[in-house]
C-alpha cells in the first residue's frame, strides 16, 4: 500500500560520482515497500566540479563552499524539502552553508555518532577510516566525543599509503586494488581495539567489503539513507546498518 509523503528528498552530489549512485541505491534498498509509488521521491544534483574538499581544508585548494552553496540552491527550486550530503568531508563545510540554503540538512556524521550510541553490546571504541580532511577538520572527533566513544585512527603512514591511496583507487575504477589497501588500514584499527570501523568517506564501502573487516563496518551512507527513510515516515526500513 503507497504511503504518500510530502518530503522530496534533495541529494546534493558529486563527491564522487560513483559514491552519490551507491548512496542512492541504498536510500532505494532502505525504502520499505513492493512498487514504485512506496519509493521517496528525490532530486539528485552530482557536479563533480565541485573542488575537492580535503585539499581545500589542508589549505592545498579553493574552498568548496559556492559549490556546495550553487547545488543546495539548485535542489531547492527543484523541489527539494530536506538536503542529504553523501560525502563526509564536505561536512565540514555544512556550518558555512546551512543558514542560506533555506532547508534542513540531515547531517550524516551525527547520525553516525547517534547511531553507534545505540549498538549493543555498547561500542567504547571506533576505528575511522577517512580522509585526511575529515580527520583534519576532526568531524567524527567531536561527533563521537559527545556520546562517550573514543576513535582510533590510522598512523600517518597508513593514512598516506593505504586509506587515502585505497580511496584514489575507488575514485579511479581500481576497486580490487582498493580493497587490498583498505583491508590492510582496517587491521591496523582493529589491533588497536576498534570494536567498529568506520568507512567515513563514502568511497571506502565500495572498495572494503564488509565481510573482509573482522568487526563491524559502519557505513555512514547507509545510516543516512536510513535516517532519511525516518524522517520521511516510512517505519522500519528494509535493512539496518551494522
Amino acid at each position: 500500500m503507497t504511503t504518500s509523503t510530502s518530503e522530496i528528498i534533495g541529494i546534493l552530489g558529486g563527491m564522487g560520482p560513483a559514491a552519490t549512485a551507491d548512496f542512492y541505491a541504498k536510500l532505494v534498498s532502505m525504502t520499505p515497500g513492493s512498487s514504485d509509488q512506496d519509493h521517496l521521491r528525490t532530486v539528485i544534483w552530482s557536479d563533480p566540479t565541485i573542488p575537492d574538499r580535503t585539499d581545500a581544508l589542508l589549505g592545498d585548494g579553493p574552498d568548496p563552499t559556492p559549490w556546495l552553496l550553487d547545488g543546495s540552491r539548485v535542489l531547492r527550486e527543484a523541489g527539494a524539502t530536506v538536503i542529504a550530503i553523501p560525502c563526509n568531508t564536505a561536512h565540514a563545510f555544512v556550518p558555512r552553508i546551512a543558514e542560506h540554503v533555506g532547508l534542513p540538512i540531515v547531517h550524516m556524521i551525527g547520525e553516525v555518532a547517534q547511531h553507534l550510541s545505540t549498538v549493543s553490546p555498547r561500542i567504547h571504541t571506533a576505528g575511522l577510516l577517512a580522509t585526511t580532511g575529515t580527520l583534519r577538520a576532526g568531524l567524527y572527533q567531536d561527533w563521537l566525543g559527545r556520546f562517550g566513544i573514543r576513535l582510533v585512527l590510522p598512523d600517518a603512514g597508513s593514512q598516506d599509503r593505504e586509506v587515502m591511496a585505497g580511496i584514489r583507487a575507488v575514485k579511479a575504477g581500481d576497486r580490487d586494488g582498493a580493497t587490498t589497501l583498505l583491508e590492510r588500514a582496517a587491521r591496523h584499527l582493529t589491533e588497536q581495539g576498534a570494536q567498529a570501523v568506520i568507512a567515513g568517506c563514502t568511497e571506502i564501502p565500495l572498495g572494503l567489503p564488509a565481510d573482509t573487516v573482522d568487526v563491524p563496518l559502519v557505513d555512514p551512507a547507509l545510516v543516512l539513507a536510513q535516517a532519511l527513510v525516518r524522517r520521511a515516515g516510512r517505519g522500519s526500513t528494509a535493512g539496518e546498518a551494522a
